[in-house]
């Protein structure tokens, strides 16, 4: 049986809307991303930080969730702690989409049947990534990925092959003011996040 792990990595959150404490909105987001990833079927969720965020993860784990620290937060990071643990597959996203359909992220890893890695873009027209999939162990011509800049085509270009590299529908993160007004209320999950935009929270 392929072993899948799926990790939410704390990455920084450099906006927060009016009138809300920066530090309570990323904990609100990591919470909810978190949430999601406890209930995959055919995935374990993880979480990935930096020491100074070992606390945030650690009050938004799950029981048994497992916990890596990355010095430095990087995707690279990441999948060189979870290489050796035993998974064939992993999936790296951002800690900043609190209402992400578990449909979404099952697209991210399918293609790695047949391909070494899979990227998600973050929305049409916008810099970065949803996530990236990789087969483990991550190949060689890996390029070093930031989620908040990368983007589909230069790491289809760093591949041997660009058809080794496949892109998988994105979702909308949550970063600028005109992202809130896209959250659908009538959508299941985002519990923390909806609470918190509402003054309950």
């Amino acid at each position: 049986m392929v072993r899948r792990l799926v990790v939410a990595l704390l990455n920084s959150v450099d906006w927060a809307p009016p009138s809300i404490d920066p530090r309570r909105w990323r904990a609100a987001l990591a919470e909810d991303v978190v949430d999601l990833l406890a209930l995959l079927v055919e995935a374990e969720p993880a979480i990935a930080a930096t020491p100074a965020d070992r606390s945030l993860a650690e009050s938004v784990a799950w029981p048994g969730t497992r916990i890596y620290e990355v010095p430095d937060g990087s995707v690279a990071g990441t999948l060189a702690a979870v290489t050796g643990d035993g998974y064939d597959q992993v999936a790296v996203i951002a800690a900043d989409v609190p209402d992400l359909p578990g449909l979404v992220l099952g697209k991210l890893l399918r293609p790695l049947s047949s391909r070494p890695v899979a990227i998600a873009p973050a929305g049409p027209d916008r810099p970065g990534l949803l996530g990236i999939a990789v087969r483990l162990p991550a190949p060689a011509w890996l390029p070093t990925v930031d989620l908040d800049r990368a983007l589909p085509s230069q790491l289809r270009a760093a591949a041997p092959r660009p058809g080794q590299v496949a892109v998988t529908p994105g979702w909308r993160r949550l970063r600028t003011t005109a992202d809130l007004g896209t959250l659908d209320p009538a959508v299941p999950g985002w519990e923390r996040t909806r609470a918190l935009l509402a003054g309950t929270g």
